[in-house]
């Protein structure tokens, strides 16, 4: 007859008496509630606050005054009539009572198919944290998983959405490589298909591992608040950032936490790089940045693929050029070098004869650049200049002229970016389905959560300049012209484009008549 281990018996033995113990507790709450019906009603009337002030706190605040308005008159109303007072108390007390007849258990542990989980994931971690040399392990096959997890928590569905893990001190915690293995084992066996964030506590060996909710796709393009030189990228986690704007969502008004790039002058990441698959939402962002730009400033569109996704700019004040064709992008990228150089020799002029620098070279000067590896496929076979090599003024000097370039790529022809690019673009976004290794090949480091393999459109990471890796949902920003765009949103972008330029046709001369 095989014996089980003594941990294991252990472990049976505490989980059963937990439970008895909370039955226990349950039954000596209601016997309770029985005597003391005092008692369950002051629980309802704690509970009762408790709903009406969260749904106080959720009401918009444009909306809390009619709502007072209206709690006051009614109870005016019920002042006035004959026994309202009374009957107002009595019902209170009755929902009261029915609210705080039942308490609520409090759970004291895992249950039986949480303690497997736990137990399996703890022998899953004992290769890792173990070594033979060590006289008492905190980890090691048939021990006890509650030394080494100091917390947890699971969802409805038995699954762990947090979860505390104390590791040895010898443990090599500085080395990435060892990290990401500790990570990806977490990951395949607390349940794929969720983002997760791994928080590394060097100091006190400890590990943090928590299930990230996803992050909204219902915010629309709209005026942010925000000041000339910021533009907002998307939105990321409430703990990452320190800032909030208001958003539209439908019908109501929240606060959300954005990723804000400031460019100009003062900027320490003044071009952004942006890469990602096809349908990624690489082109949205472009969409939305000009969208921004267009409110204080001039914007140079030269699209690659020549799909027409900016066709609603044309024509529109403030666009001053839409290109699709390589000899008009190099005809519109040279005269942004030109003006580039103008700019700074106005300025440095004004600057020497003491005068105010020329308001003309302050209007910033946007340059959007979306697959410009097609455009240089296309210059190298008719032995054309690259257009990304008319890009190395603005990227070298736009930050002293008020000139930004914004720059979108896929990821299978990253090589086709010149070097310039790649220097001076220090504001980096990688959208889309990306494993570890394309995100960090871009960003430069890893990010903190584990990509997902299936992502809306517009959801990555965003990382500016040296900072930490910050998750992204950029705002829906679909061309209105698609018909698959929900009416919704396609309003939302058709009421931020400028108005159109009047064109002024010249009259056409009278036909010279024949010699007869």
């Amino acid at each position: 007859m095989a014996r089980r281990p003594l941990p294991r018996i252990l472990s049976s033995g505490s989980a059963q008496l937990a439970r008895s113990r909370e039955i226990a507790r349950t039954a000596a709450d209601s016997a309770t509630d029985v005597l003391h019906p005092l008692i369950t009603i002051t629980r309802g009337l704690r509970q009762l606050a408790a709903t009406a002030a969260r749904k106080w706190a959720a009401t918009p605040k444009d909306r809390r005054g009619p709502a007072l308005f209206l709690i006051v008159g009614c109870g005016l109303v019920v002042v006035l009539i004959p026994y309202g007072p009374l009957v107002a108390l009595i019902s209170v007390m009755a929902a009261a009572a029915w609210k705080g007849r039942v308490r609520t258990p409090v759970r004291t542990g895992p249950d039986e198919a949480e303690t497997g989980r736990l137990q399996a994931l703890y022998e899953a971690l004992v290769p890792y944290f173990s070594v033979a040399e060590d006289p008492a392990p905190l980890f090691a096959h048939g021990g006890e998983w509650s030394k080494a997890f100091s917390g947890y928590e699971f969802d409805g569905n038995g699954r762990l959405t947090r979860l505390s893990v104390k590791y040895p001190a010898y443990f090599t915690d500085g080395e990435s490589e060892s990290r990401a293995r500790i990570e990806k084992l977490l990951h395949a066996k607390s349940g794929r298909g969720r983002e997760y964030l791994f928080s590394w506590d060097e100091e006190g060996n400890q590990l943090v591992m928590s299930v990230l909710p996803a992050l909204p796709t219902s915010i629309a393009a709209q005026r942010f608040v925000t000041v000339p030189g910021e533009t907002v990228l998307g939105f990321t986690d409430a703990d990452a950032v320190q800032r909030t704007v208001p958003v539209t969502e439908g019908e109501e008004t929240r606060d959300a936490p954005p990723v804000v790039w400031r460019t100009g002058p003062r900027s320490t990441e003044p071009h952004l790089l942006v890469v990602g698959e096809p349908g990624s939402g690489a082109t949205t962002l472009l969409r939305s940045i000009a969208l921004q730009a267009l409110q204080h400033g001039d914007v140079l569109i030269i699209e690659g693929s020549g799909t027409g996704e900016y066709a609603c700019l044309t024509g529109r004040t403030g666009v001053l050029a839409l290109e699709c064709g390589l000899a008009g992008a190099l005809a519109a990228l040279e005269w942004a070098a030109h003006e580039t150089e103008r700019r700074l020799i106005a300025a440095n002029r004004a600057r020497q004869a003491g005068h105010p620098v020329p308001e003309d070279t302050k209007r910033p000067l946007w340059i959007l650049l979306d697959r410009p590896s097609i455009l240089g496929h296309l210059a190298a076979a008719d032995g054309d200049t690259d257009p990304q090599q008319l890009l190395q003024v603005p990227l070298r000097h736009g930050r002293a002229a008020h000139v930004t370039v914004v720059v979108a790529e896929q990821f299978d022809s990253l090589d086709a970016l010149t070097e310039a690019v790649r220097t001076h673009t220090r504001a980096r976004v990688v959208l889309g389905p990306a494993t570890l290794e394309q995100v960090e090949s871009v960003l430069g480091v890893e990010p903190h959560t584990t990509p997902t393999t299936e992502v809306p459109s517009g959801r990555g990471y965003a990382r500016l300049g040296t900072g930490s890796v910050l998750r992204l949902q950029v705002p829906a920003t679909p061309d209105p012209y698609d018909e698959t765009t929900s009416e919704a949103h396609r309003q939302a972008v058709l009421d931020l484009l400028p108005e159109r330029l009047e064109r002024v046709e010249a009259a056409a001369p009278d036909p010279v008549p024949a010699e007869g």
